[in-house]
């Protein structure tokens, strides 16, 4: 009986060591969705997937735990690698709503995998894999950033926009303030590239966020087609 006991005591020990080293805490979550128009029209280019070109609309780029003081978790358990089988059903809506389009083309496996292995082993301590990945796309569902913009009078045609246009037409309809991160285009002009938004620990309500990342956009920025 007493070995028995000390078997579950030592199997209980290593459980709890593999949550404390592996499913580190974190305070909130980013929600990046980016615009593959400012993807594309950069001096790095872009793919297509081998599944096609994907929509002229938002692509998720990740879900990632962050903490208050402006850093982050990454890589937090190796033993939990991405497992494709594990979201199964969910891959044809990942490929229209989380499209790659990293060169060479790719289905997106890589993709979500680097997202899985770098940001979402991070936040294992409450939510699994299969609800890491669900998650993000009820959020990016709930949150249609190209209606919102369009109904704002706000549409990728490659005009440019005052930046604080765009951020109150996304307070407007979602109810907290967005972050908006610029790159540039192949003639150095400064463009609408990804938009974050804060995401409770839970991954389903999205929040004000404790913290902005770094950078700075021009007061007026293009909005290119795709």
């Amino acid at each position: 009986m007493k070995s028995n006991q000390s078997f579950f005591i030592k199997l209980l020990i290593i459980q709890c060591l593999t949550v404390v080293c592996f499913s580190q805490d974190f305070d909130f979550f980013y929600l990046v969705q980016q615009w593959p128009g400012s993807y594309c029209d950069s001096k790095q280019s872009c793919c297509y997937p081998t599944t096609g070109k994907p929509d002229a609309d938002f692509g998720i780029h990740g879900l990632w735990p962050n903490y208050r003081d402006g850093s982050y978790p990454s890589n937090c358990d190796s033993n939990n690698p991405y497992d494709e089988s594990e979201i199964s059903d969910l891959i044809r809506s990942m490929q229209e709503e989380w499209p790659t389009l990293a060169c060479p083309s790719g289905n997106g496996s890589k993709f979500w995998a680097h997202e899985w292995d770098k940001h979402g082993t991070c936040s294992e301590s409450v939510l699994s894999q299969y609800q890491y990945f669900e998650a993000a796309l009820d959020l990016k569902k709930d949150v249609d950033l190209v209606q919102i913009l369009k109904k704002a009078g706000i549409r990728a045609n490659g005009e440019s926009y005052p930046l604080y246009d765009i951020k109150d037409a996304i307070k407007d309809a979602v109810g907290v303030t967005p972050w908006i991160e610029c790159n540039v285009d192949s003639s150095g002009n400064s463009q609408l590239y990804q938009v974050y938004l804060c995401v409770d620990t839970s991954g389903k309500n999205i929040i004000e966020c404790p913290v902005m990342p770094r950078g700075k956009c021009g007061s007026r920025i293009e909005f290119p087609a795709f």
